[in-house]
């Protein structure tokens, strides 16, 4: 996904959330992607292992949970280190960059219960 900062007369005054034009844009590169911010708050609880992941992530297909690791590790979100259990299995980690993300999460999680409608599912 890429999402476009380009500059216009109008979006210098109006942007006052960005300290400069394309934060947000360069943010949302890494978190904007669906199942992306569902992982990160799985990973806020500590390293998980792929499948501990894919289980509490929900629905996701494998090979999109793959995807988006593969994205947040290249990104520097996350680590990646093989156990020393036999056989061998990664665990996943966020890390500071990562935690970095966490006030975010929970900004959204408390716009979410604030906008929560049950009959419609947010």
């Amino acid at each position: 996904m890429h999402i476009s900062s380009t500059t216009t007369p109008q979006s210098t005054a109006v942007n006052s959330l960005e300290p400069k034009d394309g934060c947000i844009a360069s943010a949302m590169e890494i978190i904007g992607n669906k199942w992306t911010a569902l992982i990160l708050r799985d990973l806020a609880a500590g390293s998980k292992r792929f499948g501990e992941l894919e289980k509490s992530v929900g629905n996701i297909n494998p090979r999109t949970l793959s995807q988006r690791l593969d994205d947040l590790e290249q990104h520097k979100i996350i680590t990646k280190e093989t156990t020393s259990d036999s056989p061998t299995r990664p665990e996943y980690t966020l890390t500071d960059k990562g935690r970095d993300l966490l006030p975010v999460l929970r900004q959204m999680a408390a716009w979410g219960t604030k906008y929560y409608d049950t009959s419609s599912n947010c």
